[in-house]
């Protein structure tokens, strides 16, 4: 690896000016390892470090460097990221770096004139910033455009590699960036972006998809990273507010969260909209009744983009620390400046989610702090011991202490059969094109490596189906249109996203609140929640509430939970916490005394020593410590052995009702460990993996990609 004066030395005179004027001392090892790829090599970069850690600079300055050396004749640059705020926020930095030289930039989304676009379409050069769906609106009604744009495109640059990785919006880039390169006929290199990754390995394979050029990723010492940590818990006993007051038990959640947020400039992350905005109003509150200045503003994807801008400049600009409540919003890298303290509300996501959010504090040098909320509702007196343990704490200290020992970080999957996006990246390939055959467009979109595990079968199966229901036309010499049942959706532009908003539903038993789900489910429809069953009764669609009624019995419905999947490590560690003795330094009163209670619970019920725990009668309970797709696996395996399930929370534990004796069902569970299983034979029933489009595919192929991308019958074999 070069040294820094060698990789300064290399800079164009103007990058090197810029250093001096904004008195660097010395280029990061990471914008040095940068400048040796892109100067010395021909391969794509990776660039994983922590969030300000310089990525963004380590990429664009080597990369402006070399446009000044070898000036194009078009886009030169394209940098794609998921957020246009992130654009917004890049936007004003390379503006600043390039204010003395002739390279432009160029932000093109949304919120962007169309006369600033038409003004650039004339004679486009520099660099241009967009997102995956304006270039989607890009490829489907500027073809032509597209050529002479990209004609001598020599880097994309991906940010938030993380973010696209895994998920239908990643699999829409991969799709476009091929699309792109083979329109315009070029060959750029890739630069891909993240300030957390698990698993190298997958993102280079990810970032390379489509291409023959090697991924090089730079392996650099970050320093000792330091981390102050704080984690209370609190055990309220009534889950909503009555007459008007808090209890004392809410009293002591919200004066914690206020206590560690007020006078420091701070996130306070949850994971709900609707809790979210409940906290920031009893904070507001309290800010009155305390006499203090009042800090406490919002942002979330609800909110218009007005509102988040405003919030946004008030984090960056005020006089006085200021605390603004958010979702993932703000999870990834929006500069609104330098922050002391995050404040997580409830367990996070996942450790990547982690991750990503203590990133957001600890700059410039100083410790990266993240105090951690975590509320239980009091337990019923006849619940059993599964039911009396406060799981989702368990799981938020599994993610410190697997990201802070271990720095794992969960791996992300790849989708092989992604039938949403399969008919997405059809319509707009056909809708760009007019018309085509139906062999000309299964050439040019199964080519495309995303789909590479499709077949050709498959695929006819799926064009024979929008010709029946009306999305596709046959013209009169054989070749496919867009058909009238699909002109309107695809002529609007919410057709350009591959992914829909979540919608959260209030889920209330009487005056109760129980919690919240991202499925409207249907009156008479039944799903777990908090450990129970429960059916809907009405549905307030204005209001986004289910008014549900506890049942017994068994749930129709897999898809409960928190929606979203737990790595099987996860698991693994929750029981390695159960097993030990061991104290956790970031753990407060409360926290230590609830962690004892639990371990006190879980072994007099030895919940960690067998897979099989007998309830009582013919229920059982089975902690199979796997992971959401394992665990939901397992449970359909049962099904095809009559066990019954009556009741269950993903992916912790469920409850059988069956005539076996414990030794009978223990029998089962390692025969089903060992001995092979066909995953065409399993009844799935109608559960299938989201997708915005998934109302348009052959329920068959929903079924199969089901089977493929989600069923894991190795995790569960290994780790049962």
């Amino acid at each position: 690896m070069p040294t820094d004066d060698q990789a300064f030395y290399r800079l164009s005179p103007f990058i090197q000016d810029y250093i001096y004027r904004h008195k660097w001392t010395e280029l990061r090892e990471i914008q040095i390892a940068a400048s040796d790829v892109i100067f010395n090599t021909d391969s794509h970069l990776l660039l994983t470090s922590g969030t300000a850690s310089g990525k963004t600079e380590a990429a664009f300055l080597p990369v402006l460097t070399q446009l000044m050396s070898t000036p194009c004749h078009s886009v030169a640059v394209l940098y794609i990221s998921p957020l246009k705020a992130l654009i917004n926020d890049q936007f004003a930095r390379l503006d600043d770096l390039l204010q003395e030289v002739d390279i432009p930039v160029q932000k093109w989304h949304g919120d962007v004139s169309p006369n600033d676009k038409q003004k650039f379409l004339k004679c486009p050069r520099g660099v241009m910033q967009t997102t995956p769906e304006s270039l989607e609106s890009m490829l489907m009604n500027k073809k032509q455009q597209v050529i002479s744009l990209f004609c001598d495109l020599q880097y994309i640059i991906v940010d938030e590699v993380h973010y696209f990785m895994g998920c239908d919006r990643g699999v829409q880039l991969l799709c476009l960036m091929e699309r792109i390169e083979r329109l315009a006929k070029v060959s750029p290199r890739r630069i891909g972006l993240s300030a957390t990754l698990g698993n190298y390995a997958l993102a280079e394979k990810w970032l390379s998809s489509g291409t023959s050029r090697p991924v090089a990723t730079p392996v650099f010492s970050s320093g000792k990273i330091r981390i102050r940590l704080a984690l209370e818990h609190f055990l309220l006993l009534h889950p909503e507010v009555k007459d008007g007051d808090l209890s004392s038990a809410d009293m002591d959640y919200f004066n914690y969260i206020y206590n560690n947020s007020y006078g420091k400039k701070c996130i306070l992350f949850s994971n709900a909209k609707m809790e979210l905005e409940r906290i920031i109003s009893t904070l507001h509150e309290l800010s009155e009744k305390r006499k203090d200045e009042d800090v406490y503003i919002i942002h979330h994807g609800s909110l218009s983009t007005t509102l988040r801008e405003t919030a946004e400049l008030a984090m960056k600009n005020a006089s006085f620390p200021m605390v603004v409540g958010a979702t993932v919003t703000l999870e990834l890298g929006i500069d609104i400046g330098e922050l002391e303290r995050i404040i997580q509300l409830g367990t996070p996501f996942s450790v990547s989610s982690f991750v990503q959010r203590l990133g957001r504090s600890g700059r410039r040098g100083a410790p990266a702090q993240m105090w951690f909320a975590i509320r239980e509702y009091q337990h019923l007196t006849n619940e059993v011991s599964v039911q009396q343990i406060d799981w989702e704490f368990l799981r938020c200290i599994a993610i410190i202490e697997l990201y802070t020992k271990e720095r794992f970080i969960e791996p992300v999957a790849l989708p092989f059969l992604p039938y949403s996006l399969l008919y997405h990246q059809t319509m707009s390939t056909l809708y760009s094109a007019g018309e085509a055959s139906p062999a000309y467009l299964a050439t040019m979109v199964l080519s495309l490596t995303a789909f590479r595990h499709i077949t050709m079968e498959d695929y006819r199966e799926l064009l024979l189906h929008l010709v029946e229901i009306g999305h596709l036309e046959r013209s009169e010499n054989g070749s496919l249109m867009i058909g009238t049942g699909a002109e309107r959706l695809v002529n609007d532009y919410q057709f350009y996203a591959v992914f829909e908003a979540p919608v959260e539903y209030t889920v209330r038993c009487e005056s109760e609140e129980i919690g919240s789900v991202q499925v409207k489910f249907p009156v008479g429809e039944r799903f777990s929640l908090a450990g129970k069953t429960w059916e809907v009764q009405e549905v307030d669609d204005k209001s986004e509430i289910l008014y549900v009624a506890f049942v017994g019995g068994r749930s129709s419905n897999l898809w409960n939970g928190s929606g979203f999947l737990i790595h099987t490590r996860i698991l693994q560690k929750i029981r390695d916490i159960l097993r030990c003795e061991d104290s956790y330094p970031y753990l407060q009163e409360r926290a230590i005394s609830r962690l004892s209670e639990i371990r006190s619970i879980a072994a007099g019920s030895r919940l960690c020593d067998y897979s099989v725990v007998k309830l009582g009668g013919n229920d059982y309970c089975i902690l199979p410590w796997l992971g959401t797709r394992a665990f939901i696996t397992l449970l359909f395996v049962l099904g095809g052995y009559g066990i019954e399930v009556v009741n269950k929370y993903v992916p912790y534990w469920f409850i059988v009702r069956t005539q076996k004796t414990e030794t009978e069902l223990f029998d089962l569970l390692y025969q089903i460990k060992t001995q092979p299983v066909n995953k065409d034979d399993l009844d799935i029933g109608k559960n299938e993996i989201s997708g915005k489009f998934n109302a348009f595919i052959p329920k068959n192929l929903l079924q199969k990609q089901f089977r493929t991308d989600f069923i894991d019958l190795e995790d569960m074999r290994n780790n049962l």
